[in-house]
């Protein structure tokens, strides 16, 4: 409180040692470091897959479709918070939750431009639930980038609705209780069930050899979008090693272990299907 005091234009926030992962502590007292760091790579340390997800991924498509100057992401609250600072096309903050809110205004107002969200579980399946079924059901024209990495990342790594049965959390130290809670959600396969034509598929961008199809599934969903033919919806299964206790290493492993069994990659629906739900596919 005191820094806070002292110092109001600087950003405070508290973490733990492993969480710093660069840099050396500019003071350091009895129970605590003071460490000055650029909140960008700290924010984008925090998990691996965030810097292949928009980076290498999301990035280079839009820029294989001719779209840049056109194209106008939406970052809610979570770990794509700052989202806006690794790319050079125009970003929105949206209020937790409220990003298909703001990209169906934007997208109505002019839609010539490429809109997207890019959403972590926690914001998009919990505080915005009710957010994205009601674009999807819409059949909005604009594509989501849900990042599953089945934990509440920038919060402090709470149990999020995708968070697997018997893993531990911050608030689940003892494991999910699915009696008490339930089991995590399957968001493709819940908006898939929807009526409104639309393109929902699920891919991971872990290894290296998931990537190719990850970025397939991008560039289709926003070909979709440019053609104004449907909502499109990429589900990218991910990691968080700091928030799961684990190297980044573990976290791949357990990733491909754990999470890839319940949330089966694969399309879950297209357009072309018209109103039928599908059995998902592996393309």
């Amino acid at each position: 409180t005191g820094l806070r005091k002292a110092f109001p234009d600087i950003h405070f926030t508290y973490c733990m040692d492993d969480d710093i992962v660069t840099g050396k502590p500019v003071l350091e007292r009895e129970g605590f470091k003071l460490y000055l760091i650029d909140g960008r790579e700290h924010c984008l340390c925090l998990t691996n897959d965030h810097d292949v997800a928009t980076g290498l991924v999301v990035a280079e498509v839009i820029d294989e479709l001719g779209f840049r100057r056109r194209t106008v992401g939406v970052a809610p609250v979570g770990c794509a918070v700052l989202a806006y600072n690794y790319f050079t096309f125009d970003f929105q903050e949206a209020a937790h939750g409220r990003a298909p809110a703001m990209a169906t205004g934007i997208k109505r107002v002019r839609p010539d431009l490429m809109v997207f969200t890019y959403q972590g579980d926690g914001d998009l399946a919990s505080i915005g639930m009710g957010e994205i079924i009601h674009a999807a059901n819409r059949g909005e024209k604009f594509t989501t980038i849900f990042v599953n990495n089945a934990i509440y990342g920038m919060t402090g790594g709470q149990m999020a609705p995708t968070t697997l049965p018997d893993q531990h959390t911050s608030t689940s130290p003892f494991g999910r209780n699915v009696n008490e809670v339930g089991m995590p959600i399957k968001v493709a396969e819940l908006l898939a069930a929807l009526q409104t034509p639309a393109y929902i598929t699920r891919q991971t961008v872990i290894k290296p050899k998931y990537i190719t199809k990850a970025k397939k599934a991008i560039k289709q969903a926003f070909s979709y979008q440019i053609e104004n033919t449907c909502f499109s919806f990429v589900e990218l299964v991910s990691t968080c090693p700091t928030n799961w206790g684990m190297t980044p290493l573990d976290a791949i492993k357990w990733a491909e272990n754990k999470m890839l069994p319940y949330y089966s990659l694969g399309v879950f629906k297209t357009p072309e299907d018209g109103n039928e739900v599908q059995t998902p596919s592996s393309q």
